[in-house]
C-alpha cells in the first residue's frame, strides 16, 4: 500500500510518501512544497493545490494521511493553514484518494510510543523506522513522514481487527 503523509501549511507543506509492504515501511519520496510570502493567499493556495495534485498523479498513493488542525494561538495562522488544508483535501477528493486525519498526539504516540514526545524524539524515530541516514529536513518533512508512519500503523491495526471479525 502506498501512503502520502501531509503536514499542511501555507508557506511550507511537508510531504512524505511511503510504501507499506507487510511490516516494512519503505520511503518513496519526501520533501516540501514552498510558496513565497509576498504572493497573494489565493495564488499560494493554487500553488499548493497544483503541487499536491501533481504528487498524487505522479506517485498514485492509495491513501492520504493529514495532520488535524489544532487550535493555534495565532488565529490568522490557523486560518491560512486551514485554507491550505482545504485545498489539499480537495486535491485528494478529486483524485479519489481517501483521507485520514491524525492529531499531533496520535502521531507522537504512533511514532515514539509516547504521546508527550518532543519533536526531536519524533524526528529520530522517523529516521530510525524508515532506515534513513539522517533526519529529513526541514521539520515539516519529518512531520509528514511521521504522519504517514502513523497511518501505516493504523492500517495494520485495522487489517488485524478485520481478520478477527471474519
Amino acid at each position: 500500500m502506498r501512503i502520502i503523509g501531509i503536514d499542511p501549511g501555507i508557506a511550507i507543506v511537508g510531504f512524505g510518501i511511503l510504501d507499506k509492504r507487510g511490516s516494512q515501511l519503505l520511503p518513496v519520496q519526501y520533501g516540501i512544497i514552498q510558496t513565497e510570502a509576498g504572493l497573494s493567499v489565493p495564488l499560494r493556495l493554487r500553488q499548493v493545490f497544483e503541487a499536491v495534485q501533481s504528487l498524487l498523479e505522479t506517485y498514485r498513493p492509495e491513501e492520504m494521511a493529514v495532520e488535524k488542525l489544532f487550535f493555534n494561538k495565532n488565529v490568522t495562522t490557523a486560518f491560512t493553514v486551514g485554507q491550505a488544508r482545504g485545498v489539499i483535501l480537495l486535491a485528494a477528493e478529486l483524485a479519489g484518494v481517501p483521507v485520514y486525519e491524525y492529531t499531533p498526539m496520535q502521531v507522537k504516540q504512533a511514532v515514539t510510543g509516547y504521546g508527550g514526545a518532543e519533536k526531536k524524539q519524533i524526528q529520530e524515530m522517523t529516521r530510525t523506522l524508515l532506515k534513513l541516514k539522517q533526519v529529513p529536513k526541514p521539520d515539516d518533512v519529518a512531520d509528514a513522514l511521521g504522519i504517514a508512519i502513523t497511518h501505516a500503523q493504523f492500517r495494520t491495526f485495522i487489517s488485524l481487527s478485520e481478520g478477527v471479525r471474519k
